[in-house]
């Protein structure tokens, strides 16, 4: 009988060791995870590109909230209209809560358009917010004679554009399929950099810019030099730094067109969303979750954000999963529109 409790007081305490040796694995506080670690943000924009920027502003707030202050590294990943960069964070990328995602609104609802990105799937990542919400329009270079909305359905214009399944190349190609209008899409630019540059070399006359794109830059001179003009925005009402520029109320009125158009439009509410991969740990997805909303509440990011041009309209995860559900409630016939505008160039 001795012998017995002998034993199994020795399997005990081997069992107790064990424990306390997994221990900090499991019982580890989210500051002492956070200590002395590294977050990476994977941003899916060229440096010095507004989402770029954006994120590098956000980064230098955001970690003075998460406990135990980690450092922040941003790294930039190109390619595919942010797709690289979603499917990275969702298949490459570890998701022990030290990495997060600066996605582009496009990703929400590419994956349902296009089988081939199934790489990515925006339900089934974690949504932390997003920053604020993004306006696009069309713009031309003076020179190529169109300049106004109405000339769009009258002249040719080449289009500069970026991922073939970027908004860059998608709403002008709705405008071309569903306006009449006569725009030659050129995909394949890196960036809005190298669009520009192909705008003032000639190669192109115009293409599909953010609103705050327009606020910075080169862009901000060839406005004001009367080299550039603003032609449509492509929402519908008209935001206030472009308030007499004609927007798709005017000429979208059909409203099986006009749903096909909110497939696109809907995801400019989440303009560029925040994510990390499914699998984060609950309470470092907490902690993540609420320095976002002290992030966006601090008077001084707010200012910080202001002075460089982007002011914050932000929305938190839960507000951009509701925006996903709704895309993936989209009926059919909708889906097979977008579908077909988005393959029919290729």
């Amino acid at each position: 009988m001795k012998f017995t409790t002998a034993i199994r007081a020795c399997a005990a305490l081997i069992c107790f060791a064990a424990m306390a040796i997994a221990g900090p694995a499991y019982g580890q506080s989210v500051e002492d995870f956070y200590h002395g670690k590294i977050l990476t943000i994977v941003v899916s924009a060229d440096a010095g590109t507004p989402t770029d920027i954006i994120a590098r502003q956000f980064a230098r707030f955001f970690v003075n909230y998460i406990p135990g202050k980690p450092r922040a590294v941003v790294m930039n990943v190109v390619g595919a209209g942010g797709m690289v960069a979603a499917a990275s964070l969702q298949t490459r990328q570890p998701n022990d809560g030290t990495v997060i995602g600066f996605l582009q609104r496009n990703n929400l609802y590419i994956p349902l358009l296009d089988p081939r990105q199934n790489r990515f799937d925006p339900r089934k990542v974690r949504w932390l917010g997003s920053l604020n919400k993004v306006e696009y329009c069309i713009v031309s270079m003076t020179r190529s004679g169109v300049t106004t909305a109405d000339d769009l359905t009258k002249k040719k214009m080449y289009i500069g554009a970026t991922g073939f399944a970027n908004e860059d190349r998608t709403l002008p190609a709705l405008l071309d399929e569903y306006l009449g209008a006569k725009m030659s899409i050129v995909p394949g630019y890196t960036g809005r950099g190298e669009v520009y540059l192909a705008m003032q070399r000639g190669e192109v006359d115009g293409w599909a810019s953010t609103i705050d794109g327009l606020q910075q830059g080169e862009p901000v001179r060839m406005l004001a030099d009367g080299k550039m003009k603003v032609l449509l925005h492509l929402g519908w009402s008209s935001p206030a730094p472009f308030a007499n520029v004609p927007n798709l109320s005017t000429y979208i009125t059909n409203p099986d067109v006009k749903a096909l158009f909110n497939l696109f439009l809907l995801p400019f509410d989440a303009g560029r969303p925040i994510a990390v991969p499914q699998g984060v740990p609950a309470d470092r997805l907490d902690a993540l979750r609420a320095a976002f909303a002290k992030t966006i509440a601090d008077p001084a990011f707010i200012a910080a954000m202001k002075r460089s041009g982007y002011p914050i309209d932000p929305i938190d995860g839960s507000a951009v999963e509701q925006i996903v559900s709704k895309l993936y409630a989209t009926p059919e016939p909708q889906i097979e529109s977008a579908r077909k505008l988005i393959f029919s160039s290729h």
